[in-house]
């Protein structure tokens, strides 16, 4: 294990440990109040940027029936859930572990639901959705599924995770890009080089954060984000670059990211809550049928259950509370919280909720306690109030923070036996398919049904657990979903 700021957990507990430490087991997990409030901080930088981005996607599209929801009550009902939940994880879950939108589930709510039926009917298949994790982890069959899976692949998808979620940091600073056209999809910012002041504020982030986490410096992630959000304001004063992108078509490719860091003119604004409740449960059953709506209640589900876990598996194994069978002590509580996001996020017009990569920037800076969720689910409340303030950091000045966190993951790849084929393949198909997919949960199904198959023919088939066989049968129909569903409803 790699981290910034920790320090192994005594032996002897101290005596007269408040009952708050008690509760969290800061103490006993080797931390302390300032690595949490910290490690809080460094989260909900790194991924204040949802509430933002998931208005402009859902926010700014149609439904069926033309209805726009609107990117201020998007914006608020994103912040109020994310603050609500992230703080539920935290009391009840008590790891660092914030949650928000789930990227990509949002974007599949917003283009292959919501373009079928109505907002209410979409977000209604999504507190359905939630219900049904819910339900399955009630069951204890979540855990199940979370403890079945072998060691080896755990530690793959961790190292996954880390080279997902640097790629999402380099993808997010421009610095690797999409091409235009011809046989490469990616390509090394715009046009093939690197160009624009907000690439260079990236670079020197980049290299002011890697300076500090080699130096062991406390707050070294936490401070590398605001010092380099210092730059960008300063570049953009000196410069006047802009954004990236302007409504309806203007595109400055050397633009800022997301957000243009300069001081905002206002600082508090008032939030429209108008989206909460506005779900229709059934709906979405009247307008595109019964089989239809299970196939997309399906895949929602699959997508959020694993996403989950690969987050969960990573960043505890980051941060050392997986116990040496690679299970989370308590799993339980964080799953039916994480279940209970989703079904909240539809409730809430935002799409399902879910336990976030990033929360891993709190683990680099030493936060190992809900008391950092604490922080980071109390920051997201204010942001209802102060949605300008979160609109300073461009993702230039928090990428670097998800590039050294992934590499902090990647490095407990050495834990995996590279000489057995039958679980180095599959571990390696888990690490590959995440970041080439830009999916944990398609990197995950790689893994099980790859390590299926080769248990099956290496003659090794009783090594499998059976719910992993099951699991595997589950991800063949995810993959095929789409013949699947043209077969069943056309």
């Amino acid at each position: 294990m790699t981290t910034l700021d920790t320090a192994p957990p005594s032996a002897e507990q101290p005596a007269g440990r408040s009952g708050f430490d008690r509760y969290f087991k800061i103490t006993e997990r080797g931390s302390t109040m300032q690595r949490e409030v910290r490690g809080g901080f460094a989260t909900f930088f790194t991924m204040a940027y949802i509430v933002v981005l998931n208005p402009l996607i859902i926010g700014t599209a149609k439904d069926v029936d033309g209805r726009m929801l609107g990117i201020p009550r998007v914006a608020a009902a994103t912040a109020l859930v994310a603050g609500v939940l992230t703080i539920a994880m935290g009391l009840v879950g008590r790891y660092p572990f914030a949650l928000a939108t789930g990227l990509g589930l949002n974007a599949f709510v917003t283009f292959s639901i919501a373009s079928e039926m109505s907002w209410a009917d979409a977000m209604g298949l999504v507190v359905l959705e939630g219900l049904v994790i819910t339900l399955l982890v009630l069951l204890g069959f979540r855990e199940a599924v979370f403890n079945a899976i072998p060691m080896q692949l755990k530690t793959a998808i961790s190292v996954g995770i880390g080279l997902f979620i640097a790629l999402i940091g380099l993808v997010d600073a421009g610095f690797v890009r999409r091409t235009d056209a011809g046989p490469v999809p990616v390509q090394l910012g715009a046009s093939g080089e690197l160009r624009g002041w907000p690439t260079v504020v990236f670079v020197i982030g980049l290299a002011i954060t890697a300076v500090l986490v080699a130096r062991r410096t406390r707050g070294a992630i936490l401070l590398g984000i605001i010092a380099t959000t210092i730059i960008a304001i300063v570049v953009e004063a000196v410069v006047d670059i802009g954004p990236s992108f302007t409504p309806p078509d203007k595109v400055n490719p050397t633009g800022w990211s997301l957000n243009v860091p300069s001081l905002p003119d206002k600082v508090v604004g008032s939030p429209d809550l108008g989206l909460l409740g506005d779900f229709s449960l059934f709906g979405g059953f009247d307008r595109v049928g019964a089989v239809a709506a299970v196939l997309l209640v399906f895949t929602l589900m699959l997508a959020d259950f694993f996403d989950t876990m690969g987050t969960v598996v990573g960043v505890g194994a980051e941060a050392d509370l997986l116990d040496e069978d690679g299970r989370l002590p308590g799993a339980d509580r964080v799953l039916l919280v994480d279940s209970l996001a989703a079904a909240a996020g539809g409730a809430a017009s935002v799409s399902s909720n879910t336990t976030y990569i990033e929360s891993a920037a709190g683990v680099g800076e030493g936060a190992r306690t809900g008391v950092a969720s604490l922080v980071t689910g109390a920051l997201f409340l204010l942001a209802l109030f102060f949605t300008p303030l979160v609109q300073i950091v461009p993702f230039e000045a928090a990428s670097p923070a998800l590039v050294i966190v992934g590499f902090l993951l990647i490095t407990q790849v050495k834990n995996i036996d590279f000489d057995d084929y039958v679980i180095a393949i599959p571990a390696f198909l888990t690490i590959v398919v995440m970041p080439f997919t830009y999916s944990s949960t398609n990197g995950i199904g790689a893994g099980f049904v790859s390590y299926a198959l080769l248990k099956l023919t290496s003659g090794r088939a009783r090594d499998v657990h059976p719910l992993l066989w099951l699991i595997a049968g589950l991800f063949l129909v995810y993959f095929a979903i789409d013949p699947i569903q043209s077969a069943l409803v056309d």
